[in-house]
């Protein structure tokens, strides 16, 4: 086991994305910081150094414990991290918004038909 491994091949290892490549896509663009900094995915990631994660609307901030370069079980790949207690609490909060509060046209793509516009008209009207 070593002590340091590519920030992309660590995050796929952790589970936080599928594959490498998009684990590499999500570096490029900013949406993985190692130590609240902007990486490329090469960077080498040790034992204790921060890593946030943005997935779609979830955001972790997780402390890394163990360095494994291949990608094992959710349940190994659980003790490769330690998510910090304010990542928790934000994230608990906005699931808790998101089940109370549901966006009208989150589940719409392009433009709204005559149905969807009157559903948008009738859900704006109640408010």
């Amino acid at each position: 086991m070593s002590e340091t491994t590519r920030i992309d091949k660590w995050l796929w290892a952790a589970r936080f994305f599928k594959t490498r490549s998009l684990a590499t896509n999500a570096i490029e663009l900013g949406r993985a910081l190692q130590n609240e900094q902007r990486v490329k995915p090469a960077h080498n990631v040790k034992v204790g150094d921060l890593i946030e994660v943005q997935q779609a609307e979830q955001v972790w901030q997780v402390r890394v414990l163990r360095i494994l370069e291949t990608r094992g079980s959710a349940t190994i790949a659980q003790t490769m991290y330690e998510e910090t207690a304010e990542s928790a609490a934000k994230r608990a909060k906005a699931a808790e918004d998101r089940k109370y509060f549901r966006e009208p046209t989150a589940t719409m793509t392009g433009r709204p038909t005559k149905r969807d516009r009157r559903q948008l008209d009738q859900t704006h009207s109640q408010d």
